[in-house]
């Protein structure tokens, strides 16, 4: 089969496109033949050194969706024809989707929403299973406000529509009139631009009270911002809770604080089944008309994935970046 390689850690210019052996599905495993592949910032993380990829030469890329080509010996609720999706890849101890084929964990895996492409499919599975996990964490109850911060990104565009969902009224914080634009056709009951003062937007659209509910797709030194805008007893979810900081606000509103790592029960093992059970739930909110990707309307093919990294490097795309494999 034909994969883009990574020779090394580095920049772009470290992709091959190889032919390489196609994979064998083993036991608990499905051969997937790869319609669609999905980048993701971690995917960019990874290529230039993070711990937890695989070691070099590799096969990158989490996102799939596709065909099961063979099923390994144990695999229920899968059959060969079936099209699929899921995050099953670019880490310690899996292949990689930037290739023609891969043998997935049958427990990441599940039938791709029918009502979506391929390239849809692939969008999502990363960034719908961590607003997934966040979604829980926060516990929305319908009427609750809550606020996304980086409401337009990869995961926060579907945290506005999970939250929608589960009938909150959605304030999107964005970074420009182009994003406020987006996050409103999304669903987005009320905008922030970031640089609007933290006690201006919640005077403004919580009469000072703060939001409910916070999904903190920026985290880091942003979680500030995410404790003054809370309400007492508010709670809050992140993504990036890398960050040394002073918990007296939070300690004063009683705030709950979350971290969420959706990758790690590729990397550790227990928790896949689970994420194959998300799956499901996402396909089904995805055919009600629920969840829909935003897709960067560049097109991508597995000879121009170095360009592919380019673009998300530059921060100029407007939702996921797909690449079309076959």
């Amino acid at each position: 089969m034909r994969a883009q390689v990574l020779t090394e850690f580095g920049g772009p210019e470290k992709f091959q496109l190889l032919d390489v052996e196609t994979p064998v599905a083993a036991p608990g495993q499905v051969l997937i033949r790869i319609r669609a592949a999905a980048l993701n910032p971690v995917d960019a993380k990874i290529r230039e050194g993070l711990p937890i990829g695989p070691a070099m030469p590799a096969i990158l890329g989490a996102d799939l969706a596709g065909v099961v080509e063979a099923v390994g010996a144990g695999v229920t609720g899968l059959t060969v024809s079936d099209e699929v999706y899921g995050c099953a890849g670019g880490v310690k101890g899996h292949g990689g989707t930037l290739a023609q084929y891969i043998a997935a964990d049958a427990h990441l895996i599940a039938p791709k929403p029918r009502s979506l492409s391929f390239r849809e499919a692939a969008a999502l599975p990363l960034v719908a299973i961590t607003t997934w996990d966040a979604m829980e964490r926060l516990a929305i109850v319908p009427g609750e406000h809550v606020l996304v911060h980086g409401a337009t990104g990869g995961v926060g565009h579907v945290g506005i529509q999970m939250a929608k969902a589960a009938g909150a009224r959605v304030a999107a914080a964005v970074g420009s009139d182009a994003a406020a634009a987006i996050a409103t056709r999304l669903g987005a009951d009320d905008i922030i631009i970031r640089t609007e003062p933290v006690s201006d937007y919640v005077a403004r659209l919580t009469g000072g009270n703060g939001f409910h509910a916070i999904f903190d797709t920026f985290g880091g030194a942003n979680l500030m911002n995410s404790f003054e805008a809370a309400a007492i007893g508010g709670r809050i979810a992140t993504t990036n809770a890398r960050v040394t900081a002073d918990l007296g606000n939070m300690h004063a509103k009683a705030l709950t604080l979350s971290a969420v790592f959706m990758l790690l029960p590729m990397l550790k093992g227990p928790g896949r089944e689970r994420h194959g059970r998300i799956l499901r739930e996402i396909a089904t909110l995805c055919d009600a008309g629920k969840l829909k990707p935003l897709i960067d309307s560049r097109s991508f093919t597995l000879e121009t994935v170095p360009a592919a990294y380019t673009h998300l490097g530059s921060g100029t795309a407007r939702g996921k970046i797909v690449i079309d494999i076959d």
